[in-house]
């Protein structure tokens, strides 16, 4: 709560993922994509992965994404302080350039060594289902935030215009990992815009060629226009491997290997298939 007792944009947005996640695990139970069998422990170690990461960048940064929006746009920094844009045009440019950088981020996480290392963290679960968006390493967030912030200097966006994407980058996390199964009328014309689940599944696939696909956040535009999309994965959704290969024992997915995980073993093994 701030001083007048609202919401802050923080506490809001975590409100509503919280809300969503309820959601979704009840959506996953009813209608199941492949109705894997998540054991409890699995989901809570995602949890906490995230609890972490969410403290670290507390502890190491003085301000949210939307506080440093509104710092940058009070001192006219950015692109769009060089032309006046009706509030709603501007907002709706900020979005998409916001999540074209977010794409872009998420590409170069799988196109170089060091960041793959980090990134791979996501990719090493073995399951996909909702609290899989949940999982990134707390050296993601954190790097994910500062590089957020060094887009927002460079666009000069509106705190509100940021608020929005915060919250739908959260909630599309979210929603685009779980395990629900939408009917093929609604995947097929959805995803003429809008990321779907049966979409990103296919970016956690145990071949290779699909990992390194299917990078969008919100909107698929981006995947198509650079050559990054995947439609279907090779083995069909039901019967789909997740996850990576060489990190597939129990060992590799308790808490404490996760968090050690960017420091230990190839960063991509060349294997054929895969």
């Amino acid at each position: 709560m701030n001083g007048n007792g609202l919401l802050t944009p923080g506490l809001l947005r975590l409100a509503i993922v919280l809300a969503l996640l309820l959601v979704l695990l009840a959506c996953q139970r009813a209608w199941p994509r492949r109705g894997e069998a998540s054991p409890p422990r699995r989901r809570w170690r995602n949890l906490g992965l995230a609890a972490i990461g969410t403290a670290v960048v507390y502890l190491a940064l003085p301000v949210s994404a939307v506080s440093f929006a509104a710092i940058v746009q009070n001192h006219g920094f950015g692109l769009l302080a060089l032309t006046p844009w009706p509030g709603i045009i501007e907002s709706a440019l900020a979005i998409a350039v916001l999540d074209l950088a977010i794409y872009w981020q998420h590409r170069w996480f799988h196109q170089l060594p060091w960041l793959w290392r980090i990134h791979r963290v996501h990719h090493s679960d073995t399951q996909f289902e909702v609290t899989l968006g949940l999982r990134f390493h707390p050296a993601e967030i954190l790097l994910s935030m500062l590089y957020k912030f060094a887009v927002i200097i460079a666009l000069g966006p509106s705190a509100a215009a940021v608020a929005l994407y915060e919250v739908l980058l959260a909630t599309f996390a979210l929603i685009t990992h779980a395990d629900v199964a939408l009917p093929g009328q609604w995947d097929r014309r959805l995803r003429i815009v809008l990321v779907t689940p049966d979409w990103h599944r296919v970016h956690h696939s145990v071949h290779r060629n699909e990992t390194d696909s299917n990078y969008g956040n919100l909107l698929t535009l981006w995947d198509r226009l650079f050559a990054s999309r995947i439609a279907q994965p090779r083995d069909g959704h039901p019967g789909m491997t997740i996850g990576l290969p060489q990190f597939r024992a129990p060992a590799d997915q308790t808490l404490p290997a996760l968090l050690r995980l960017p420091l230990v073993g190839d960063v991509r093994p060349s294997t054929s298939g895969h």
